[in-house]
């Protein structure tokens, strides 16, 4: 009696037990897959910021010979021709005077930023003209290889034989933004100006 009696209140024992065992390492699973989730949903590019990082440094590598940031300066005027005393000055008929821009790239983008889009412009379309179909997906890898990240680059979009882009190239409170078109020999990488502030709009630039 003794020994069936300890042999049976065992058996609970050991089931509960088993059951126990069993719900923490369900738990723990079920923790493993959820962590595991997390991490395949979180976006590559705000592991520890490297992309960022990198595009910075790439944008200060390229500019590192150019004259550091300072406000745009108005667009030089040429000096007023001295006329004798006593003389009219009579223009052509057909003449036309030449008008000072008053916006755009020439007026808006300080001297950091002029200087650094034409390296901008030269390295990029020097990578992009020997490019065959330029797809938006072969454009965007070239651009990624140059240390352009996805995260600047707006508008990519085909259009029959070209792919154009816009780059947000905006750095140390400039305004710069490249407006691009891969057609092969045709590429086409000209400045553009950005919103000061906020959010890179294509459809703002200048």
């Amino acid at each position: 009696m003794t020994s069936t009696f300890a042999h049976a209140s065992r058996r609970p024992l050991l089931t509960l037990a088993i059951t126990a065992l069993a719900a923490l390492t369900l738990g723990a699973c079920g923790t493993e897959k959820t962590n595991a989730g997390r991490e395949q949903t979180k976006p590559a590019d705000t592991v520890g910021g490297q992309p960022d990082a990198a595009f910075t440094a790439m944008l200060d590598k390229i500019a590192q010979s150019c004259p550091p940031s300072a406000p745009p300066e108005a667009p030089p005027t040429g000096p007023a021709e001295t006329l004798p005393s006593g003389s009219v000055e009579t223009p052509p008929s057909d003449a036309i005077e030449p008008i000072a821009p008053t916006a755009g790239p020439e007026v808006e983008l300080n001297a950091r930023d002029w200087c650094a889009s034409n390296l901008h412009e030269e390295r990029i379309a020097q990578a992009l003209w020997d490019l065959v179909e330029p797809t938006p997906t072969k454009v965007r890898a070239i651009l990624n290889d140059l240390g352009y990240v996805d995260e600047r680059i707006h508008d990519l979009k085909q259009s029959g034989a070209t792919t154009r882009f816009f780059l947000d190239l905006r750095d140390k409170g400039g305004r710069l933004c490249l407006e691009g078109s891969a057609a092969g020999d045709k590429t086409v990488v000209d400045k553009c100006v950005a919103p000061a502030t906020g959010p890179f709009t294509a459809g703002e630039r200048k």
